[in-house]
């Protein structure tokens, strides 16, 4: 399967780099290179992740992050990388918003 990133993501990445350089200078880069590496995966394993508020979500491997995405035929479409230490019902909306346009 092909992996698809949607614009929301860029940002999601942007902000997860800001907060981990803002612990350590250069956390960001390796939260960002490893956060990737984990979507990437989904062209061997896409759909085969639990879905929760509609989505299908992979739990990132090192950061407390999880991959959120939709499969369609061979395409797996990413809609949000989103720290999982925020509360569920930001996440529902944060989804939910996401869901109607278009990224």
């Amino acid at each position: 399967m092909t992996v698809k990133f949607l614009e929301f993501v860029e940002a999601d990445l942007r902000e997860g780099r800001l907060f981990y350089d803002e612990q350590e200078p250069g956390v960001g880069d390796y939260f960002v290179d490893s956060l990737i590496a984990d979507a990437e995966s989904l062209s061997l394993y896409g759909g085969v992740h639990k879905k929760t508020f509609g989505y299908h979500r992979m739990l990132a491997r090192v950061f407390p992050f999880a991959i959120y995405y939709l499969t369609d035929n061979d395409t797996v479409e990413v809609y949000a990388i989103l720290d999982m230490r925020s509360k569920p019902s930001w996440i529902r909306d944060e989804l939910g918003g996401r869901s109607s346009r278009d990224g």
